[in-house]
């Protein structure tokens, strides 16, 4: 019985783990992320694409919906001012089909 509660804990927060519906905060101690935008895809570990509704938002595969307030959002993150200083560099591309990780090694930084 210990087991199958485990299994079904395990099961639902794997599902509930989107993390794409995101906020950004006006703090970098508010952030759960720090985000640097770069010029160029080829040094993006991830490919963002900007859904126009919360419903269009991926499963950590790089179509953010930006809402308007924190408490609706699964991840907090702050726009950094230099590369150095950012847990996750992005570029936005203008089609979803684009959207995704380039560096799979950080794609845990938005579950």
């Amino acid at each position: 019985m210990k087991k199958i509660i485990l299994i079904a804990i395990v099961l639902i927060t794997i599902t509930n783990a989107k993390a794409q519906k995101v906020y950004s905060v006006n703090s970098e101690y508010k952030a759960d992320v720090k985000v640097y935008v770069v010029s160029s895809d080829y040094q993006a570990d991830l490919l963002v694409y900007k859904v126009s509704s919360d419903y269009k938002a991926g499963e950590n595969d790089g179509k953010w919906f930006f809402t308007d307030s924190d408490y609706k959002s699964d991840k907090k993150i702050f726009f950094v001012k230099s590369e150095y200083q950012a847990d996750l560099k992005i570029y936005f591309v203008n089609s979803d089909y684009k959207a995704g990780w380039k560096n799979k090694s950080k794609i845990h930084l938005m579950y």
